[in-house]
């Protein structure tokens, strides 16, 4: 099949590479022309995991193209896709569908033979229907059908997660529409579920899955909080609730609160449809209201940890909201440091992978380090962000040597006690560890500054994704 894929962002971009490897032919359509410029010359504009060799492999067998010719990319195609943002509204926080609906109207007129208009970007419901209307008004001729495709791609994981989907949902009211888009997944026969409903269904479905990851966060967050105060330790105790089937082990991870492209803006977006629609979400609201608290507290108690060393310096590490991408946007990392910088503190920031997406923001407010042992050095505290592997080899001994308050506060959970080594005093949810072996809770609060030689590596409770 030909299809066109309108936007190439950390959706659309591994959605295009995904289709052209299953062996269809697919045009990416872009506005950027330093973006298309970039991607045509075998130049990638995101970071995901696993996606560079199939890029590459996809661009040089000519079934993955890129333009900005709305026209070119979409004539002749069987399949259209729309991949753009839906940020939310700076006020009402509801998504804001400018793009969705430019695209549609842009696409229209270079509409020939039957086409299926597909919505694949995360938007409210009724869209389609809007989308489905703009077309017609402006090519009232048009073959045409508009289906609700939604994406369930983790970014850092959207290679692997488009070639092993946990469902497909394909919302469309026409049998047409809906055998053409079974006839595109065919090579996931028997390897997925599919699931074929209304359109407003499958709209509705991505925010309510999103709602509900980010509440299961939140609550796992809040159990954290409390194992903290009553001496329990939290990891043991999400292992326990993981392995009942009917919650399962997933998002059990505590950390600094959810972030990304996703589920801030879609949660803020069905919390504003469900007030539109006079259904109160109350476990969502509360859910967004306290996750916000969170970060805030988390950069608070990074503060506290160094408030009487005079022109402190702290090295944070991890900028991205998740390990495997490169993508800064509603990052719990940043949220986090911004609640650092707004004291003025001394910053020295490191990310493998989001450097350049992380300046943009940041400009001159910290100074920027090559390497995890680079922004430590001299440092009072190190702060990790973002669960990147490279963080769990730190070398700990390394480290002690070259900072000046040999202290870690670590928000990702990623530092393992046993590996301290002799000399080494680590607190993990109470849990003490000297000389690489457990000596059982203590009463005391976790994140207390440090005593004498020792180095500390602290934890902190709550979860990001």
């Amino acid at each position: 099949m030909k299809v066109a894929i309108i936007g190439t962002g950390y959706v659309g971009l591994p959605t295009g590479i995904g289709l052209s490897e299953l062996g269809n032919q697919v045009v990416c359509i872009d506005k950027i022309e330093e973006k298309i410029r970039s991607l045509q010359n075998g130049k990638a504009t995101i970071y995901e995991d696993g996606m560079e060799d199939l890029f590459q492999k996809n661009l040089a067998s000519g079934r993955l193209s890129f333009t900005t010719d709305m026209r070119a990319g979409v004539k002749g195609a069987d399949v259209v896709m729309i991949v753009v943002g839906t940020p939310p509204h700076p006020v009402t926080k509801e998504a804001d569908l400018q793009y969705i609906y430019a695209a549609a109207g842009e696409l229209a007129p270079h509409l020939d033979g039957y086409t299926v208009v597909a919505t694949k970007s995360t938007v409210p419901v009724g869209t389609g229907d809007e989308v489905e209307a703009i077309i017609r008004r402006v090519n009232p001729q048009a073959d045409f059908d508009t289906v609700s495709l939604p994406e369930f791609l983790r970014e850092g994981f959207a290679i692997h997660d488009f070639f092993n989907p946990d469902r497909i949902v394909i919302g469309a009211n026409s049998d047409r529409a809906r055998q053409v888009l079974l006839d595109l997944y065919r090579p996931f026969e028997g390897k997925t579920k599919f699931l074929l409903v209304s359109r407003k269904s499958s709209e509705t479905i991505k925010y309510a899955s999103n709602a509900f990851l980010a509440m299961k966060i939140h609550y796992i967050n809040e159990m954290a909080d409390f194992c903290e105060q009553a001496g329990a330790d939290i990891r043991e105790v999400a292992q326990g609730m993981g392995l009942d089937s009917r919650i399962g082990n997933k998002f059990l991870n505590p950390g600094p609160g959810y972030g990304g492209s996703c589920f801030p803006k879609d949660t803020n977006a069905m919390a504003q449809m469900g007030r539109k629609y006079g259904a109160r979400l109350s476990l969502i609201e509360t859910t967004i209201a306290r996750n916000d608290e969170r970060k805030a507290r988390m950069g608070r108690r990074a503060l506290e940890m160094v408030q009487n060393r005079k022109d402190a310096k702290i090295a944070v590490l991890g900028l991205a909201f998740k390990g495997g991408t490169d993508d800064c946007r509603d990052s719990p990392a940043m949220q986090i440091l911004e609640e650092i910088l707004k004291h003025n503190a001394n910053v020295c920031v490191y990310d493998p992978k989001a450097m350049e997406n992380a300046q943009r923001l940041l400009n001159t407010r910290v100074s920027y380090a090559d390497s995890a042992e680079e922004a430590c050095k001299g440092a009072d505290l190190a702060v990790i962000l973002t669960e990147w592997e490279e963080f769990k080899d730190l070398d700990l001994s390394k480290l002690k040597q070259t900072m000046k308050m040999p202290q870690i506060l670590d928000l990702r959970n990623m530092l393992d006690g046993q590996s301290a080594g002799p000399r080494f005093c680590l607190f993990l949810y109470r849990k003490e560890v000297k000389n690489g072996k457990s000596s059982g809770y203590r009463r005391c609060r976790v994140y207390r500054q440090p005593c004498g030689e020792s180095f500390v590596a602290k934890r902190a409770s709550g979860n990001g994704l």
